[in-house]
């Protein structure tokens, strides 16, 4: 498990949950949830990316939970959920399937937003029974199907065998990152966060990713080199939004475009000028006025109302438009 840094205070100061529980997936690997929020509210499923931990939502769970049920949880090996010698794209469809059965009514919808590797987590469970179940629309932000390390751009070189070579083994080093340095939160701003992020984004991000245990994050390094969830994408068959920052350096624009392109319900994709990969961090209101719209147009309840603003840009259902949005940090 990671040693749980995180920032203590501000907007990515992690919220206290209403509870915890621990759900066992296929093949025993034991998952930490949290659950935020009213007990009879709208469900948000929310799932994180690789080397983060539930802490990197917390700008939308404090947001979210004053009118959803909002249920956060660590990926195998991420935050306190412990590491597993299973690391695969059917791993995290079981983890994914296990979280949502063990906090979901039999039949009850909720929307699932995944961050990278989160949203490859929904990729991968898109054709699994418990996933059809319960997903009544998607969230996709800064994520990707394939071509993972051939298409990023973290070495500024032109696209080739070179710049793959150099990727795969700069994403998939060994070395510990160590503490939290500024020259550590260059380096992570640089490769992870658009140029104008702020100081305090980077922070966040910073504690969060560096408390990742090296082991785990060399694991799952190896899972997404080789990753193909295309076949997943096309399966995926509940309306999805896609959002991706223009400054993306891990999965740059065209995965999303690429995205749009195979989903059979595709809302639209959302450009961010100028975001890099932490588009949660960087861009808090807008994901999660993503998120609120998507429970408001998708599921059904009388409890739920809206409490904040809406998000600056909205797409509509079937649309394919891709839409440019400036975020203010």
């Amino acid at each position: 498990m990671s040693r749980l840094m995180h920032v203590k205070s501000g907007p990515y100061a992690p919220p206290a949950p209403t509870r915890e529980l621990t759900a066992s997936s296929a093949d025993g690997a034991r998952l930490h949830i949290e659950v935020h929020g009213p007990e009879d509210a709208p469900a948000v499923v929310l799932a994180h990316g690789w080397t983060c931990s539930t802490a990197f939502w917390a700008a939308q769970i404090r947001e979210l939970a004053t009118g959803h049920r909002v249920i956060a949880y660590d990926q195998r090996g991420h935050g306190r959920s412990p590491a597993s010698p299973a690391c695969s794209a059917d791993a995290l469809a079981d983890d994914l399937e296990a979280v949502l059965k063990a906090t979901l009514a039999p039949g009850e919808k909720a929307v699932i937003a995944g961050h990278s590797m989160g949203g490859m987590t929904v990729m991968a469970a898109a054709t699994r029974p418990g996933f059809r179940e319960h997903a009544a629309a998607v969230l996709l932000c800064s994520t990707g199907s394939s071509r993972l390390v051939a298409e990023s751009t973290v070495v500024p070189m032109r696209p080739g065998r070179l710049r793959t070579w150099l990727t795969k083994h700069i994403l998939g080093s060994r070395a510990p990152l160590g503490p939290v340095t500024p020259v550590a939160r260059a380096i992570l701003k640089y490769a992870t966060m658009g140029p104008g992020s702020a100081p305090h984004m980077v922070e966040a991000c910073a504690r969060i990713v560096h408390a990742c245990p090296r082991k785990v994050r060399y694991a799952w390094s190896h899972v997404l080199d080789l990753l193909d969830l295309d076949h997943g994408v096309r399966e995926l068959a509940v309306p999805t939004a896609v959002v991706v920052g223009t400054a993306d350096r891990l999965t740059p624009p065209v995965h999303a475009h690429a995205l749009a392109a195979a989903l059979p319900q595709c809302l639209g994709v959302t450009e961010l000028p100028g975001l890099g990969h932490m588009t949660p961090v960087e861009a808090p209101q807008l994901v999660t006025g993503k998120i609120r719209e998507l429970v408001t147009t998708y599921t059904q309840s009388t409890t739920y109302t809206q409490s904040t603003t809406h998000p600056q840009s909205t797409t509509h259902p079937q649309s394919t438009t891709h839409t440019q949005v400036k975020e203010g940090a």
